[in-house]
């Protein structure tokens, strides 16, 4: 296989038709050195970021994608109908999306992680690849039994094409630049930075097996949103900012409309999750312990111990068996349980589960090295690194 095959097949996967308006829309902008920037246009540009921030917010987010709150099927239409008009595809498709990157959040799965595909990939080059394309409709089979959701997936544009237009017939050519495009270009980007930023800049409360943060800067840009490390602790609450000083206005507006019966049965955090008193899900812990157990490397740990046999007066065989059968390892290359913790408790935040979080650790790594110990030395290097039972561990 050449070297280049699988760039070329990036480069195949990119769909050049659809970069081509995006980058339009952000070149649109300058058109208001022709069309001029006038008060009513600036006023449109506000005004529809705000509406269409809480809708996003309110409505891909909390709604479609988490169904944080209920409400009327008009309301629900409403809230399809404004989020689609930011030109964010269709709510199924977010949906579905973000659903997907919930289940498997900065893993090789996820469909843009910084961690893995680069902070450009994540922020917005992977709207464009084919395999992001298409609709999952099973993933939000809750909402495809509504026909005017459908036909709004299957029109994903017209909401976008009526706003432009609404633009236009009130404030002319600087409506249209100005208040759309302005407006939907700044929506691109904060709502992307929910993407990227916010799961490398900011700060970490809660242990949730990924790399979300909390930012209170994109918080108050994208009106709540950027409590993200609180989002994804407890992903079904509708309030993101769990303590009082954490503006989430999106929640309030949410809480307002409840009040008057918009919106109903409004999901609240548990209190043990807002203290960080509850222990971690099963997938959560598994995720932070293959992170800790991979500050080691099982090949070098492996080769140190068949190195040291002889100072050690144990065989390979005796040491395979110590590795498996006890828990108060001897073998000065395989880090102990104290080790361990001392490395959890930096990287991870505090949580009840730091124990079931070393504890699972060490079993990863004791599993990965006596596979290594049980191989010939010169089969090793022959063992592919997907063979079952052969957790590769790089430090």
């Amino acid at each position: 296989m050449s070297p280049n095959t699988d760039l070329d097949q990036d480069h195949d996967d990119v769909m050049y038709p659809q970069v081509l308006p995006f980058l339009l829309v952000h070149i649109g902008c300058l058109a208001a050195i022709w069309s001029g920037v006038t008060w009513q246009a600036v006023a449109i540009c506000i005004g529809l970021y705000a509406l269409r921030m809480f809708a996003i917010g309110a409505g891909y987010h909390r709604y479609f994608s988490h169904r944080a709150y209920a409400t009327s099927r008009v309301f629900q239409f409403i809230l399809a109908f404004l989020a689609q008009s930011s030109a964010q595809k269709s709510v199924l498709w977010w949906a579905a999306k973000h659903r997907h990157h919930h289940l498997y959040s900065d893993t090789g799965q996820d469909v843009h992680s910084p961690r893995h595909k680069g902070f450009l990939y994540s922020h917005v080059g992977w709207i464009f690849y084919r395999q992001h394309d298409a609709t999952d409709l099973v993933k939000v089979s809750d909402f495809t039994s509504y026909p005017e959701l459908m036909w709004l997936h299957r029109l994903e544009l017209l909401p976008a094409v009526v706003t432009a237009g609404l633009c236009f017939l009130i404030a002319g050519w600087s409506g249209l630049v100005v208040g759309f495009l302005w407006s939907t270009v700044v929506l691109y980007h904060a709502t992307f930075c929910i993407n990227s930023l916010a799961h490398v800049h900011g700060r970490k409360r809660y242990v949730t097996g990924d790399d979300s943060r909390n930012n209170w800067l994109l918080a108050l840009v994208t009106m709540g949103e950027g409590w993200h490390n609180n989002h994804h602790a407890y992903q079904s609450s509708v309030r993101q900012g769990f303590y009082w000083w954490e503006i989430d206005v999106t929640y309030g507006v949410l809480l307002a409309l409840s009040w008057v019966g918009i919106v109903r049965d409004l999901k609240m955090p548990p209190e043990q999750v807002v203290r960080n008193e509850h222990r971690l899900g099963a997938r959560v812990l598994k995720r932070t312990a293959e992170q800790l157990a991979g500050r080691f490397n099982p090949e070098t740990i492996a080769q140190a111990i068949r190195s040291s046999v002889h100072d050690t007066g144990l065989s390979v065989r005796e040491a395979l068996h110590q590795l498996q059968q006890s828990a108060d390892l001897h073998l000065a290359s395989m880090p102990t349980r104290e080790q361990l913790l001392t490395e959890a408790q930096r990287m991870f935040a505090k949580t009840m589960s730091l124990d079931d979080i070393v504890d699972r650790a060490h079993e990863l790594l004791v599993e990965s090295v006596s596979v290594l110990l049980a191989v010939p030395t010169r089969e090793v290097s022959a063992i592919p690194i997907s063979s079952p039972g052969y957790p590769r561990i790089d430090r």
